[in-house]
């Protein structure tokens, strides 16, 4: 009997074992296209523990596929229970801190007996297999207990950023029919206590599906609660049973939600099934973060009510056994060091964050992180968005001392993980600043242009990817028609994301944004990530922003704002500067209207600027639902710049002689 074979019919390989490709990277890439079903069934079969082994890889009817069919597992058994049961339950599963300065460890057995209590309370509740529960929680060890107790029973759950609106929770809880909520009476964010329940209050009001509200005390003060559907979680552990076994579930069962609204519409509830989202998780935590679970410290500073903190700050760090940080606030409270200070204290290995949060903590200076021993790095990533050279080379160089090689990532929450990325856990590839090198292994992606057919070298076109990959998501929720017309219609059998790209000569992907973040100025398209990269390029800046403005004439014009570095000086002068160093890299055509110098940009709560709080002030309308914003006083200083530049052209120009 072969290796495989027994290994089916075991259920799963030993843990330990794992596949790791031999061969050069483009070898292993071309080997798993080949033959993509052995490539993902030896992954499947090393990766997770099957309780029932499945007899198909790839099953169902495009673009409707499902992955390892027959197969059974839990999510909460790979991330938990094997790795206790396999004497690892002493490692520290979450190194937590809290904004205000509170510490917690948590092991993988005291996790482990955290989620099954919660899955019991689940249980008390009349939780079953197939219910929907919400989640509107910060960044407490909690979370992920919840996600995973969920998982333990088979009750998918939507988890909503703690910082969006009622009307935007809401709306989730009514499209999924969520039975329960689980929320925290607040949390700490810029040193400011900041309440959630009486948001939930709000949304629940309008959702006659929720039977109850289950509440993690964060704050000091007693928790209002209302009779009959309230209740605190820590009474709730009290009484709740120590032990709850994990339920075997479909491979396709749904594990969770998670909404995303693009550029219009309603939000899309995105769905993510458990046996391919698994394995595309942990393969992804090997091969790009290298994963060395005995002796890393991992910390992906994200937001779990996010995808990235789904995928890699609850499940696939814990299914690789991998020691993480957990942080609650900021990373600039209550001084610029707060993150180089939790690098330094938990001897982080691998640090993964935004391009936007890179670019913040530029904008300090360098003395912050050259103040802490940063030594313990070996490895740096960057997700969210394609990272800009000049923040590419700051990191490297300031952060990673030239030692520590760059994951610049590319994915969406409809991919479930990482497909265009450096793989250092494979090879080690020659690294591009700015560039996210190549698909991943079983990738099959592709630049083209507006006909669908594969454009050449150095030429913008549109990212698609050719083949089903496990990570995928596997529908929208009571939506499939939306599904097939949004993601798979432009180009019938790929799978289009909506984002611009070029490939090298090397074949290496550069991504450029959004296909919706387009300017056409003078019947000029321009990519609005081309203009701010030549922007941050310049030595003064830290982080640019740039939006469309309607204009009689040229139909739009652009407007730049920008922040500046620590030390440098703004004015009149640096502004021309900036206009000049743009025409330099991009011509006449790509030159802002005005460069405006700006003390901070309208962020998220998460570290994302919102442009189109920028645009919609240029454009004269109404900015919108602002609960997600960090800081309103910055969407003011937008408002003013631009009402300076309008009052500057109002004005009648000198008539020459």
């Amino acid at each position: 009997m072969g290796e495989e074979e027994e290994a089916s019919k075991q259920g799963s390989l030993p843990f330990d074992e794992r596949y790791v490709p031999t061969g050069t990277y483009r070898e292993t890439l071309a080997r798993s296209l080949q033959d993509p079903e052995r490539f993902w069934k030896q992954l499947a079969l090393r990766e997770l523990h099957w309780s029932h082994p499945f007899t198909r890889v790839i099953g169902g009817r495009a673009p409707f596929w499902k992955w390892f069919e027959g197969g059974e597992t839990n999510a909460s058994y790979n991330c938990l229970d094997r790795h206790v049961e396999a004497g690892r339950g002493g490692r520290v599963a979450y190194h937590w801190e809290g904004e205000p300065g509170e510490r917690r460890t948590i092991t993988y057995r005291e996790l482990l007996s955290l989620v099954e209590r919660i899955a019991g309370v689940l249980r008390g509740l009349g939780l079953r297999q197939g219910d929907r529960i919400a989640l509107y929680l910060p960044m407490v060890p909690e979370t992920p207990a919840v996600m995973l107790a969920a998982a333990r029973l088979g009750i998918g759950f939507t988890t909503v950023f703690s910082g969006f609106s009622a009307e935007a929770l809401a709306g989730r809880i009514q499209d999924c029919g969520a039975r329960i909520v689980v929320t925290a009476d607040g949390t700490y964010r810029r040193g400011r206590f900041l309440p959630l329940k009486p948001i939930v209050d709000q949304a629940v009001d309008r959702c006659p599906s929720i039977e109850k509200v289950l509440v993690v005390r964060r704050g000091p003060d007693p928790v209002p609660l209302r009779e009959g559907r309230d209740l605190l979680l820590e009474d709730e552990l009290k009484s709740a049973p120590a032990h709850q076994p994990p339920v075997a579930l479909p491979s396709d069962q749904l594990l969770y939600l998670l909404y995303t609204s693009g550029t219009t519409g309603k939000p899309k509830g995105v769905v993510h099934g458990t046996g391919g989202y698994l394995v595309h998780a942990a393969s992804t935590m090997r091969w790009v973060f290298d994963a060395k679970p005995e002796t890393d410290t991992f910390w992906c500073a994200a937001d779990i009510g996010w995808v990235t903190g789904h995928t890699y700050i609850v499940f696939g760090p814990l299914l690789v056994g991998l020691t993480s940080v957990l942080y609650e606030g900021a990373f600039d409270i209550p001084s610029p060091d707060r993150i180089w200070s939790l690098v330094e204290r938990y001897g982080v290995s691998t640090l993964y964050t935004s391009p936007t949060a890179i670019r913040s903590l530029m904008k300090h200076g360098n003395e912050w992180p050259r103040s802490h021993d940063l030594s313990s790095l070996r490895l740096l990533g960057s997700v969210g968005e394609a990272i800009n050279p000049a923040a590419w080379e700051w990191y490297y160089r300031e952060i990673g001392g030239e030692r520590c090689p760059i994951v610049d990532t590319w994915w969406q929450t409809e991919t479930g993980g990482i497909l265009i990325s450096p793989a250092p856990g494979l090879a080690t590839l020659p690294l591009k600043p700015g560039s996210a090198t190549l698909p991943l292994p079983g990738i099959d992606a592709d630049v083209v242009g507006d006909d669908g057919r594969s454009v050449p070298p150095g030429t913008k076109g549109l990212l698609v990817v050719r083949r089903p990959w496990p990570g995928m998501f596997l529908t929208l929720y009571n939506d499939p028609k939306r599904y097939q017309e949004v993601y798979f219609s432009r180009f019938p059998g790929l799978y289009y994301p909506g984002d611009y790209a070029v490939r090298d000569p090397d074949g290496y992907f550069w991504l450029l944004g959004r296909a919706d973040e387009v300017l056409k100025v003078a019947g000029h398209r321009l990519g609005t990530i081309e203009i701010e990269d030549a922007l941050v390029s310049f030595p003064a800046v830290a982080e640019a922003a740039v939006v469309g403005q309607r204009d009689p004439v040229k139909g739009e014009v652009i407007a730049a704002f920008v922040t500046l570095r620590s030390g440098a000086v703004p004015g009149p002068s640096l502004s021309e500067k900036l206009r000049a160093h743009v025409r330099e890299k991009l011509g006449p055509v790509a030159t802002p209207e005005a460069v405006h110098i700006v003390s901070g940009l309208p962020k998220t709560r998460s570290g994302k600027i919102m442009r189109r709080v920028i645009r919609s002030v240029a454009n004269h309308e109404s900015v919108g639902d602002l609960t997600t914003l960090e800081d309103e006083a910055t969407v003011d200083e937008v408002r003013k710049a631009f009402e300076d530049l309008r009052g500057a052209m109002s004005k009648e120009p000198p008539t020459s002689a």
